[in-house]
């Protein structure tokens, strides 16, 4: 039994071939800049921002934004290669598996769980910000307490006495959503094309009328220095966070990065693109520089607005709705309105996270590098309904007991980390599978994907100490797993099993 053991193209052509019966091309250019923009904007650009503004770099958050934007570019186009050299629908983990071996198959499909499955816990924490900002600002009525809306480590503590007033148990709205949404995914149920586009409508309208109509609210004072003082900012949990300077971006970077996952959407679709060769770094580069722009003058308005102070204390939660209703006198129409919006588009981003992590743990199952049961089809709704309850389980715990801006960072790190490993394959297989038909090439290979690696690793290195030590557990973890259960188990490795 090899630990480096490959997957054949053949074989994964031939599953591709039995299970799929072949994906029609028909997605041109613009259709994947759409995919990538309702892909791209979530919940990063509406809670990552002031998070990232408050711990890290005050308004040159936007600097931060760029730094991410790059990072994104380079590894994007390093997985269109990879997803159409090896034409079949599914993720980095399938791509790995096949050019690098079964144990770094492994580390990224693991990867890929702290990306999907934390993430959508990050996201389920923020549905509930919002969800309290919805029955405080919008319906009148009484908040959810405290206790019940946020994880045991939160707390308020009064700044003169240092003393408690209000302590978290467990964040029950967070859990809710996770839990509907996984029921939703089990029984089958999916978002329409319809729905999903208006969604996305939606939430590119909201960023496009703060960004306008902020405008005219900016305090020219609030942006006074753009690139802070170095110094450290201690957040509620006694978290120390380097503030200002180069490593204050690079942090708002590894920060806001999370506001950019999702754009690997489109790179996946390589094998359904009329024409991969040209409309996939198109698709990728054009959706991202759409998001880029639309964030930075999104940021540069939120923290133009509103002060650094108000996001580490009132605005902290739901900062968006805050800031409209604190500083733009006569526009809390605006405020409610996206209020309700971002509700809608946070359900639908935990949803694709939830559909994405299910469909990372039915691959890992099939192959046998987690218990097979996850591969199994509800014999009804025909869904790896086991698979999903597992992830309820694993999110559900996340959402309810761990504080929103530590899963956020460690969706981040973990999706830094994958996207480092994805660079490194292109290389690899470069070297491994020189005559290998690909419908795109990464430009001016190994330059590109070293540079992808180079600027992920500075975003990694700026989310401090604490979140390499959280990586590093999980790896850990999932190393553990490996040996113990995954190579005993591996259908590659064990076919006689």
């Amino acid at each position: 039994m090899s630990i480096w053991k490959k997957k054949s193209i053949s074989l994964l052509l031939s599953e591709a071939t039995e299970s799929e019966k072949g994906l029609k091309r028909t997605l041109t250019a613009w259709s994947l800049i759409a995919l990538g923009i309702g892909a791209i904007i979530g919940a990063g650009l509406f809670v990552r921002t002031a998070t990232a503004a408050a711990q890290n770099a005050g308004p040159s958050v936007t600097i931060g934004f760029i730094v991410a934007a790059v990072g994104c570019a380079l590894a994007g186009l390093c997985y269109a290669e990879l997803s159409s050299s090896i034409p079949i629908s599914g993720s980095a983990y399938t791509y790995t598996y096949a050019t690098m071996g079964e144990l770094l198959a492994w580390i990224i499909g693991w990867d890929l769980i702290l990306e999907y499955a934390v993430g959508a816990a990050t996201v389920g924490i923020a549905w509930s910000e919002y969800l309290n900002n919805l029955l405080v600002n919008v319906l009148h009525t009484s908040p959810i307490p405290y206790s019940l809306c946020h994880s045991p480590f939160q707390k308020v503590i009064d700044p003169n006495t240092q003393e408690i007033l209000q302590q978290g148990i467990i964040n029950l709205p967070a859990l809710f959503i996770v839990a509907v949404i996984s029921l939703l995914l089990i029984k089958g149920t999916q978002e329409s094309a319809f729905v999903n586009g208006l969604i996305v409508v939606v939430k590119v309208t909201i960023v496009v009328l703060i960004i306008v109509l902020g405008w005219h609210f900016i305090n020219p004072a609030n942006h006074t220095p753009y690139i802070p003082e170095v110094g450290t900012y201690t957040d509620d949990q006694g978290i120390g966070h380097h503030y200002g300077g180069i490593m204050g971006i690079l942090g708002a970077a590894g920060t806001v990065f999370f506001a950019f996952i999702g754009f690997d959407a489109v790179s996946t679709a390589a094998q359904e693109t009329k024409n991969p060769k040209r409309d996939m770094p198109i698709g990728i580069l054009g959706s991202l520089a759409i998001c880029t722009v639309l964030y930075i003058l999104f940021a540069h308005v939120l923290t133009g607005v509103a002060t650094v102070e108000d996001f580490r204390t009132g605005g902290k939660e739901a900062s968006v709705a805050f800031a409209i209703n604190k500083y733009m006198i006569g526009y809390e129409w605006l405020a409610q309105f996206v209020t309700v919006a971002i509700l809608a588009g946070f359900s639908s981003v935990i949803l694709v996270m939830l559909l994405g992590q299910s469909r990372v743990f039915y691959a890992m199952g099939k192959d046998g590098l987690l218990p097979k049961s996850f591969g199994d089809l509800h014999p009804k709704y025909k869904t790896p309904y086991k698979a999903n309850i597992a992830i309820l389980v694993i999110v559900g715990l996340f959402a309810a007991f761990i504080p929103g801006d530590i899963v956020g960072d460690m969706t981040s790190i973990g999706t830094l980390f994958a996207f480092i490993l994805v660079c490194f394959s292109v290389i690899v297989l470069r070297k491994t599978e020189p005559d290998m038909k690909r419908e795109f090439k990464t430009p001016f290979v190994p330059l590109v994907p070293i540079l992808g690696i180079v600027v992920c690793l500075a975003m990694i290195y700026g989310l401090g100490w604490t979140n390499w030590l959280r990586l590093l557990l999980w790896l850990a973890i999932g190393l553990v797993i490996y040996f113990t259960y995954g190579k005993k188990h591996s259908k590659l490795n064990n076919p006689q099993e």
